[in-house]
């Protein structure tokens, strides 16, 4: 079963889960829409396929965002500085998909940890997404060295959009060759955007920017009702050859 089939057959059987958020129109001022309810794959699906998605730290109750502006990196804007293409060039790295996302979501978890402080991909959240993962909608990319995981990310995706979640690098560069790749990979599909979710100097610095949320909620419902291709999740080099 296909990404699009297995999502529109939970929605179809939870569709009162959906109609739980209230309007986007009633976010706060810096997206706040909703808090409280479960974190199950129902909730995730109905979640994003309106533009919001969970974010909240340990000892919080669950909080549902919808930010507006919302950062979003179109995969043919994507800045790849003259470092990162010698990078990407020389091979240093390989990659796969989706051939271990419970390392990628862990790394990314504990990256934030040794930033300082506590992270807000807590053992509640790796589950979730575990379980996304094992679904078919959510998808990571490995960057390796050496064969090992050295950098990556995660996200959810869902027709011609990718919800961007974390991305972690043990190696210079590791987690932005990861970027390339999905950006590589989105183009070829013919996907229409990567979802930033809130403005950051890094991702700006790589091409991401800010649009209204009205905009971004058009380019899902565009995105969600494009047929999409059958391409799987794997890697090949044309994605980075695409990039460099």
């Amino acid at each position: 079963m296909g990404d699009d089939a297995i999502i529109r057959g939970m929605t179809s059987r939870n569709q009162p889960i959906e109609d739980d958020f209230p309007p986007l129109s009633e976010a706060t001022e810096d997206g706040l829409l909703a808090v409280g309810g479960d974190l199950s794959a129902e909730r995730l699906v109905a979640a994003y396929r309106r533009g919001i998605f969970p974010w909240f730290n340990p000892g919080q109750p669950i909080l549902w965002w919808s930010p507006d502006p919302r950062m979003v990196l179109f995969p043919d804007e994507l800045r790849i500085s003259r470092s990162l293409r010698r990078t990407l060039r020389r091979g240093a790295f390989t990659y796969t998909m989706d051939a271990d996302f419970r390392a990628v979501i862990d790394g990314c978890a504990g990256a934030r940890r040794r930033g300082g402080g506590g992270s807000w991909i807590t053992a509640e959240m790796i589950d979730a997404y575990v379980r996304l993962h094992e679904l078919g909608i959510a998808h990571s990319i490995e960057t390796r060295l050496d064969g090992r995981v050295a950098g990556g990310l995660y996200g959810v995706a869902m027709g011609g959009v990718f919800f961007g979640e974390s991305m972690f690098s043990l190696k210079p560069d590791a987690s932005k060759c990861a970027l390339a790749v999905l950006a590589g990979f989105m183009r070829a599909r013919g996907d229409r955007v990567i979802d930033c979710q809130v403005p950051s100097r890094h991702l700006e610095s790589l091409g991401a920017r800010s649009i209204a949320r009205r905009r971004f909620v058009r380019l899902l419902e565009q995105g969600l009702d494009a047929p999409r291709p059958a391409r799987p999740w794997e890697f090949d080099e044309t994605l980075v050859r695409t990039m460099t």
